[in-house]
């Protein structure tokens, strides 16, 4: 083989396997999933990852901690979880489970609905029509499903989202699809949107009974995203956070359904869980002192729960800023010590492999955490 003909094979050789090792990381990529928990109503962290080595938190609640000191599921020296979380205590053991604590939005007031839309948008400046999780798909050029009654602010600018939630009525039979079908003959839009409602509802399956049960929701969702492979993000909610009274009661039910349904999505989703990331977040925490009726009132600093068989778990990250007076927020909240969105940003980089530039658009309050590493 003459010398010149030699180099340009070579050279062809390693343009195809470059191309090769390229498509590899891309359908690699494509694999990755995340699904986005929104707790609405502001869940009390402090009941839930529970600064047990914090000698102040028995001064400040003495019904709440009292109630559930001896049973916790130890962590570490300084934190357990509420004996309700079995599963991501499990999780943790597990190095699946990586809870960040002290962690907030940069929302500056306390009300339920401004600081879900300003966890949802993602922005400085609200926007209801834009979310964060809509930017990151089309950054992506990827699916998404919400999991909800209409499109969540969250997966709100982009057309790439399909939304699913069980109807109250009851099934219809084959022959009205068909009806609809031959009635949208002539539309090619509606056609368009019945048949993807279709082809979405035979991915949930219809033995589901349940009407919004979290742990139904959760399995549906899997079901859906393991059937599609277009689909590399979901959304799902769940409210009831608002413990302003008999706390430790609604919690341990509140827990117990988000465990068990936690549990559920990682059952359905099988060999899919090995590259998912469950990002869990509530708009804002709740006072570090309970409240006269064995409850607590809106605060500021919360925490995040990041879960996955992708996740580098088994550790508790964030900086926990303690519980004296001088060191609360107001002297009131929980003090953040690091914002929600940098976290979020760090999943979307290390799992997603998001550029900093498009971080930046996505997320642009977010700082890159570039020390931390969160992802296996």
């Amino acid at each position: 083989m003459q010398r010149r003909e030699f180099i340009k094979t070579l050279a062809g050789s390693l343009v195809l396997y470059q191309s090769g090792v390229y498509a590899n990381i891309a359908t690699k990529q494509q694999n990755k999933k995340i699904i986005w928990v929104v707790l609405r109503g502001a869940f009390d962290s402090l009941h839930a990852i529970v600064p047990n080595s914090d000698e102040d938190l028995a001064k400040l609640r003495p019904n709440l901690y009292n109630h559930i000191k001896n049973d916790l599921l130890m962590l570490n020296n300084d934190f357990g979880l509420h004996p309700s979380l079995k599963n991501l205590h499990k999780w943790y053991k597990e190095k699946q489970l990586l809870p960040v604590v002290s962690v907030g939005t940069g929302f500056s007031n306390r009300s339920h609905f401004d600081g879900q839309d300003f966890l949802e948008s993602g922005l400085k400046n609200i926007d209801t029509d834009s979310g964060w999780l809509a930017r990151a798909i089309d950054t992506k050029q990827t699916q998404a499903l919400a999991v909800a009654r209409s499109t969540p602010i969250s997966l709100r600018s982009s057309n790439k989202v399909n939304t699913w939630f069980p109807s109250k009525f009851k099934e219809s039979q084959t022959d009205t699809y068909e009806a609809l079908l031959k009635l949208y003959e002539y539309d090619a839009l509606l056609m368009s949107r019945l048949q993807s409602g279709i082809d979405l509802q035979n991915k949930v399956g219809k033995g589901n009974k349940k009407r919004g049960q979290f742990s139904d929701l959760a399995r549906s969702c899997a079901n859906v995203m393991k059937d599609d492979n277009s689909i590399d993000c979901a959304m799902l909610e769940f409210g009831g956070w608002d413990t302003h009274n008999n706390q430790n009661a609604r919690l341990a039910r509140q827990f117990k359904q988000l465990d068990d349904g936690l549990d559920a999505l990682k059952i359905a989703l099988g060999k899919q869980w090995q590259d998912t990331v469950v990002i869990v977040a509530s708009e804002f925490g709740r006072t570090v002192k309970e409240n006269g009726t064995t409850g607590t009132d809106h605060g500021t600093a919360s925490a995040l729960f990041l879960a996955g068989g992708a996740v580098y778990g088994g550790r508790i990250l964030g900086k926990w800023p303690g519980l004296k007076q001088e060191q609360l927020f107001e002297q009131r909240d929980l003090m953040p010590t690091s914002n929600s969105f940098s976290w979020i940003g760090a999943v979307l980089e290390q799992h997603w492999g998001l550029t900093p530039q498009q971080l930046k658009s996505v997320l642009p309050s977010a700082e890159r955490l570039i020390d931390k590493i969160i992802i296996q």
